[in-house]
């Protein structure tokens, strides 16, 4: 169906940013020069977190379409929830990251919003008969 398509898609696209924000966690920490060691790990915690995040929500959507009911609610209220969390996250992103001179800072609330309402438009083709 249509909506699987869509769901696949961005649960694809945000588990693959959220790889992509893992992997260089090291040399982002060092960009951030001479700090002291704790704030060097919060930097490394709040940056593996998000990008876990991201996976997390990816994989979730992924089961939750793959082996979910699409009678129940429950599949709407994921992909909303899902959907909900990515919108917060791109407009705290915004207003923080994006305002940086770093490009994958600057499309990360593109890409956020882009799955974001990927899962809203699958969403509504679902409950729409």
């Amino acid at each position: 169906m249509a909506f699987e398509f869509l769901l696949y898609i961005g649960a694809s696209i945000i588990t693959i940013w959220g790889i992509a924000h893992i992997i260089p966690t090291k040399s982002i920490v060092k960009g951030f020069g001479e700090i002291s060691e704790d704030n060097r790990r919060i930097i490394t915690m709040e940056w593996i977190a998000e990008g876990i995040t991201f996976i997390f929500i990816g994989i979730l959507v992924i089961f939750v379409t793959a082996f979910g009911d699409f009678i129940e609610l429950t599949p709407a209220i994921v992909y909303l929830c899902s959907a909900g969390i990515l919108l917060i996250m791109a407009i705290v992103s915004l207003f923080t990251g994006a305002r940086t001179s770093i490009l994958p800072m600057k499309i990360c609330p593109i890409i956020k919003s882009i799955v974001a309402i990927l899962f809203i438009v699958a969403t509504f083709v679902i409950t729409i008969p």
